[in-house]
């Protein structure tokens, strides 16, 4: 496989972002293992973690920048500082783009170490959709109008529910019932072995709960098969393709990472990292929403010179397999190169915290193969019809 560096050459070690760790939570289904932990609870376990095993002094923090997007407000960036006995001098800033948050969060902090200064940032993403909070229009009189989501796009534009947007895309770009089963089956398959072998452990910060330590992902099932899948009827359009069985389950966890400049890293003496090379967000028809992440890396890749035959690593967030085949498809990825260990079909989608984990996921996987100049893809779509990507680089730093 080619694995030319990008065009484009990093920017200079003072100002070049780069990801010297990262940690998550377990994913556990929402109302399940986690259900008692707070967003802020479910976070501050990993930044206390991050800074430990980075060398970061608490005080060092320029800012904790964190992607959310069911919570109630109030800031939970700056909350799960604080929890993490940050000290005050710290600030937060939550961000909300949906589901791509916790990426776009990363991607934030990497253009403001990218300004100068050699600053350290902590930034990921969390959601505890168990613990959201219950949401509500007032009406003309006063009284609550409670509803299960928040408009993302005026109603001329469609503004439909996820699972409809997945059938929208499965029609539109033809991505059939046995494909999407297929390659839900594989991510489940794939999650089992990766854990069964051992390779989740060294990115998962366990959580304490009332029940106990919880330290393991609770999604893959073993006993999933092909038969099993194809029993599951359409769960949003009648006579549709798209169903729980080829879609994720909703799920509570955070995931984070230190970011930093390349100088600085030296200074702290990091071993390795993933540079961050390139990153680019898209619009597209909300109709059509789950072929953002497509659009996102098409012009990523473009601008940085490369194709996708010469990224080693992408982590693409299945929320429905259907928009997971259309988006790699799109590219020229065959999809059984993206996700190695398992996506969210398996593992689950937490929404603000899901970017997040796909760069934990992609440094794990970066250090297990150790090559060096290794390209690696975060992409991920994103309700109201965008997509997020982020192209990064594996080096050794000291």
């Amino acid at each position: 496989m080619d694995t030319d560096p990008p065009a484009a050459e990093p920017l200079p070690a003072d100002r070049q972002p780069v990801i010297i760790a990262a940690r998550r939570t377990p994913v556990c289904r929402s109302n399940g293992a986690l259900k008692d932990l707070r967003a802020h609870q479910l976070l501050a376990p990993v930044l206390r973690q991050l800074l430990a095993e980075s060398h970061v002094s608490p005080d060092g923090v320029a800012d904790v920048v964190i992607g959310n997007a069911v919570g109630g407000g109030g800031n939970v960036a700056r909350f799960a500082l604080l929890e993490a006995s940050l000290p005050v001098s710290v600030p937060g800033l939550t961000v909300d783009r949906q589901c791509g948050s916790g990426l776009d969060a990363i991607v934030m902090a990497a253009r403001l170490v990218a300004a100068g200064g050699n600053p350290v940032y902590l930034a990921g993403g969390v959601e505890s959709i168990s613990t959201a909070p219950l949401r509500a229009y007032r009406n003309d009189d006063g009284e609550p109008d409670f509803f299960s989501r928040a408009r993302f796009v005026p109603p001329s534009f469609g503004d439909p529910d996820m699972g409809v947007a997945a059938e929208n895309v499965a029609a539109r770009f033809a991505v059939g019932r046995d494909r999407q089963d297929a390659f839900a089956l594989a991510s489940h398959q794939r999650a089992v072995i990766a854990a069964r072998d051992g390779l989740f452990e060294g990115e998962i910060t366990p959580l304490e709960t009332a029940s106990g330590t919880v330290s393991k992902d609770d999604g893959p099932r073993p006993g999933l098969n092909a038969a099993v899948l194809k029993r599951f009827p359409p769960a949003f359009v009648r006579g549709g393709t798209v169903t729980a069985g080829n879609s994720c389950f909703d799920a509570d966890a955070a995931s984070a990472v230190v970011i930093t400049s390349l100088q600085r890293a030296r200074e702290l003496g990091a071993a390795d990292g993933l540079l961050v090379l390139a990153t680019e967000t898209a619009g597209v028809d909300p109709e059509l929403l789950g072929i953002g992440a497509a659009v996102a890396a098409e012009r990523l890749l473009a601008g940085a010179g490369i194709t996708a035959a010469s990224v080693g690593l992408v982590e693409f967030n299945e929320a429905f397999a259907a928009q997971a085949l259309a988006c790699l498809d799109h590219l020229g990825i065959d999809p059984y190169r993206a996700n190695a260990d398992g996506g969210a079909l398996a593992l689950g989608h937490a929404y603000g915290a899901s970017g997040a984990v796909l760069v934990a996921r992609l440094l794990a996987q970066a250090r297990a193969s150790g090559k060096e100049g290794q390209l690696a893809l975060a992409l991920i779509s994103i309700a109201g019809g965008m997509g997020t990507a982020a192209l990064l680089r594996y080096e050794t730093i000291s």
